[in-house]
């Protein structure tokens, strides 16, 4: 399957709720709380040694990728609100236990949901500026759960290299 038709298998098997007032924005959330389950509980069933974890030197640690992860969500969601990001700190330079990602990570989340719960399908039209360039509030929010997916990818990878099964698969 290729990937435009996987993405688009997703979007149409993401759950829409029966009085969905605005289906654009709950498709698009849909497709977020996903990739937050699946994210969160790798942060959670991780041990601290797998947070150290890096399968050459070249590429982020489990943590890293997870802090990268939490980073992400105050600096996209930020850009779709039209706020200034509220979290200065960047956790993968600062934050390098379980307890701390696991904690930024909680935080950044539940940023991005206030943020989805701002949200209309006609602010989603809106056009905004994007370090990819002009785009809209509706493309920043689906650009983050695809970068979420992304990292996502490199955990599972890291997981299957010490026989651990993924979230997604369990």
């Amino acid at each position: 399957m290729t990937r435009p038709t996987l993405l688009a298998a997703f979007f149409l098997a993401t759950p829409l709720s029966a009085s969905a007032q605005e289906p654009l924005v709950q498709s698009l959330r849909g497709l977020f709380d996903v990739t937050r389950q699946n994210i969160m509980a790798t942060a959670q069933d991780l041990d601290e040694r797998m947070y150290a974890y890096r399968p050459t030197d070249e590429v982020r640690s489990a943590g890293q990728i997870l802090a990268h992860i939490a980073d992400a969500q105050y600096q996209f969601c930020s850009v779709a609100s039209g706020e200034s990001n509220p979290n200065p700190e960047s956790f993968e330079q600062s934050r390098t236990t379980k307890a701390g990602i696991v904690q930024a990570l909680q935080g950044g989340f539940a940023y991005c949901e206030g943020v989805f719960g701002r949200t209309t399908d006609a602010s989603a039209a809106r056009s905004v500026s994007f370090f990819t360039g002009p785009n809209t509030v509706g493309g920043v929010l689906a650009f983050n759960s695809a970068h979420n997916y992304e990292h996502y990818g490199n955990l599972v990878t890291y997981m299957r290299l010490n026989d651990i099964v993924p979230p997604s698969s369990r």
